[in-house]
């Protein structure tokens, strides 16, 4: 892996964590994801399952995880199966973990090692003084998943085997752990976002006019390999002029115009961990009068967002007022008429037309993190927070985007040290 070592301890707590959830005589099987196809002989770059790597650490293809913490033999407890390696895999594939190394990375003793091949045998002295047997599913509000997954293939084949145990849903549990990110995992996100700092301040030395979308694509990748990321947390969405009014624009395909404003969001990823950052900057590197006034109408909602991340608020209520300052300042840039403010209808407030997304979410493995929105907010959460505005008649989209960490005094800006404010990016631009 390009990362550095992580200290195991992250992973043989995360596992305590999870085995004290757990009802009596529970049986806990996790999946890595698969390697996925493209066309012909071709694959996508491998990427673990997020449940497996916090509960492992491990980042390789084939491996499963078995917990019993019931179990009467100790070493039947926590097993870890990994894909065992041959002279042929080393010449073709490269390395793969030695029982050794697995258990530096995960702290499972070696001797509760075994191969994938031997998963039958050894599974077979475990289940049957299991009760409870706690599976996965990609339980996410937004997950549209079209092909079948490593996990749903084995809850087919363990409901054929073994008709008689009772399934319980893991997902909720391993929600209700990782939306409190431990120390450990905060360092990864600061790494992952000061990677993200260094492209940032390289792209705005960079971009000028007559440059194309791709170009600064290909600037920004340059500054996540040179520091140890495997590259983009997400799709990059470097959208210049009009690209900007299309949420998820991706093409990154056009020229970037004088005069023009050039929205990007822009994250990097570290050790499976992401940054997810967005800043909206001048092509010529100075705002009109107009483009000003937007983009600081964006960052007072910005700033007055983050003072209302804090323990015990929950996330629909954020939303609403987050909502009511925008109808505010919209009304401030005369984009809404206060009279009209006055008698919408609630249920479809007017600042949606030019602010249609939300203003958070939890962030850490995945982008869109796992989590519960009804719970109330905690230390240790992690959010975005990206107010925007979107002008299409005006060809103008701003958005700013920042990364807390919820703290028992409110919350700290993990970006705090990335540019901002509307002066510094000109003085940086022109410098």
């Amino acid at each position: 892996m390009r990362y550095l070592p992580i200290d195991n301890q992250l992973f043989v707590q995360n596992r305590q964590r999870l085995t004290a959830l757990l009802k009596p005589k529970s049986l806990v099987v996790v999946n890595a994801n698969d390697i996925m196809p493209t066309n012909a002989d071709g694959t996508m770059v491998f990427r673990q399952n997020n449940d497996l790597f916090y509960l492992t650490g491990v980042d390789q293809e084939e491996t499963r995880l078995v917990l019993f913490p019931d179990h009467p033999d100790p070493k039947f407890r926590e097993v870890l199966f990994l894909r065992e390696t041959s002279e042929l895999i080393e010449i073709w594939e490269g390395h793969k973990l030695t029982k050794a190394e697995a258990e530096q990375t995960t702290g499972i003793s070696q001797k509760q090692v075994y191969w994938t091949h031997q998963f039958e045998q050894i599974f077979g002295q475990m289940i049957f003084e299991a009760e409870n047997v706690y599976l996965n599913t990609n339980e996410h509000t937004r997950a549209s998943i079209v092909v079948q997954t490593q996990d749903a293939r084995y809850i087919d084949e363990f409901r054929h085997k073994y008709p008689l145990h009772h399934l319980q849903r893991l997902a909720p549990l391993m929600h209700q752990l990782r939306a409190i990110k431990a120390p450990q995992e905060i360092a990864l996100l600061q790494t992952a976002i000061d990677i993200t700092d260094k492209m940032f301040r390289r792209l705005l030395t960079f971009i000028k006019p007559g440059v194309w979308e791709y170009e600064i694509e290909a600037e920004m990748m340059h500054e996540y390999l040179m520091n140890r990321s495997r590259g983009a947390a997400y799709t990059p969405i470097i959208a210049s002029g009009a690209n900007a009014c299309v949420l998820h624009y991706i093409d990154n395909s056009a020229q970037c115009q004088d005069g023009d404003v050039i929205l990007l969001d822009i994250g990097a990823e570290y050790a499976n961990y992401n940054a997810d950052m967005t800043r909206s900057v001048p092509v010529n590197g100075r705002f009109t009068q107009r483009q000003r006034a937007v983009y600081d109408a964006v960052l007072r909602v910005l700033n007055e967002s983050k003072q209302m991340l804090r323990p015990g608020n929950l996330w629909d209520e954020y939303h609403r007022e987050v909502g009511k300052i925008m109808e505010s300042e919209l009304i401030g840039l005369g984009l809404l008429d206060a009279h009209d403010v006055a008698k919408q209808d609630p249920d479809a407030p007017l600042y949606k037309k030019y602010f249609m997304h939300g203003t958070s979410h939890f962030l850490g493995l995945d982008v869109h993190d796992v989590g519960n929105k009804y719970r109330r907010m905690e230390p240790g959460m992690v959010f975005t927070v990206e107010p925007g505005i979107y002008i299409p008649a005006e060809k103008l989209g701003i958005r700013l985007e920042n990364n807390v960490v919820i703290t028992e005094a409110g919350c700290d800006d993990l970006m705090a040290n990335i540019p901002l404010e509307a002066d510094h990016i000109e003085d940086l631009m022109n410098t």
